[in-house]
């Protein structure tokens, strides 16, 4: 997905590379400010790995040998995306005074997630579009 177009209002671009590249990005200035107590050096370590690796599976659907990959790949995306929410959550628990910072990485880490489910469920009925019959005996319908 290359359309740069941005909905009105909104710095966030369309392009899911750039977006989950600019997301990584955001992710690594945030912890950057954390202090390093224990707790956070272990928490900074978790959250940057899932955060940044979003953009790079991403990348790696877009290069998709087949559909199962792409579709395997975007799954990874959402799987990390995921988890973000989680180590945000430990994070803003960690560090109360930077609560503010947080929701804003989550609500883009939750939106992330979204868009990739939307992504797989829209393969998903693609198949059973394409596909009425072998579906229907596989769901045992027929």
């Amino acid at each position: 997905m290359t359309n740069q177009t941005q909905k009105p209002n909104d710095k966030r671009p369309y392009d899911l590379e750039e977006r989950t590249a600019l997301f990584g990005e955001e992710i690594i200035e945030f912890v950057s400010g954390l202090h390093g107590s224990s707790i956070n050096r272990s928490l900074i370590s978790q959250l940057i790995r899932a955060g940044t690796s979003i953009g790079a599976n991403y990348m790696e659907a877009d290069a998709a040998e087949s559909k199962k990959d792409f579709q395997h790949k975007i799954a990874l995306c959402k799987k990390e995306a995921k988890e973000v929410l989680h180590w945000l959550r430990m994070i803003a628990k960690a560090n109360k005074d930077r609560k503010d910072e947080v929701k804003k990485l989550w609500k883009e880490s939750h939106e992330l997630v979204l868009i990739f489910s939307a992504i797989l469920n829209k393969k998903k009925n693609k198949v059973k579009d394409k596909e009425p019959e072998t579906y229907a005996v596989l769901n045992g319908l027929v």
